[in-house]
C-alpha cells in the first residue's frame, strides 16, 4: 500500500515490446480532479465560454455546442438538487 492507505491502480510500463521498446497501457485521458466544482446556478449562467470549456475539459467532459448548451450541460452535470 502507498502512503495514505491508498493502493495504486496504475500499471507500470511494460518492457520488451516490439523491437525492445517500452509499451505503456492507457485507460483514457480522464483524470479525477481533487475537488468538485462549487459554483452556483448563477455562476454557471454568468460564466464566460472559455471558463466553461476549461471546467469541462478538466473533468473529461465533452466541449461541444454553443455557450447556452454548455451552460445547461454544466449545470446538469455539477449542480445537485437539495
Amino acid at each position: 500500500m502507498n502512503e495514505g492507505g491508498m493502493k495504486s491502480v496504475t500499471k507500470p510500463a511494460v518492457t520488451g515490446g516490439a523491437k525492445g521498446t517500452h509499451v505503456r497501457e492507457r485507460c483514457g485521458d480522464f483524470q479525477m480532479p481533487l475537488h468538485y466544482p462549487r459554483y452556483t446556478k448563477a455562476d454557471y449562467e454568468n460564466m464566460p465560454e472559455w471558463k466553461l470549456d476549461c471546467l469541462l475539459r478538466q473533468y473529461g467532459l465533452p466541449i461541444i455546442g454553443d455557450l447556452e448548451q454548455k451552460k445547461k450541460f454544466s449545470m446538469g452535470a455539477f449542480l445537485w438538487p437539495y
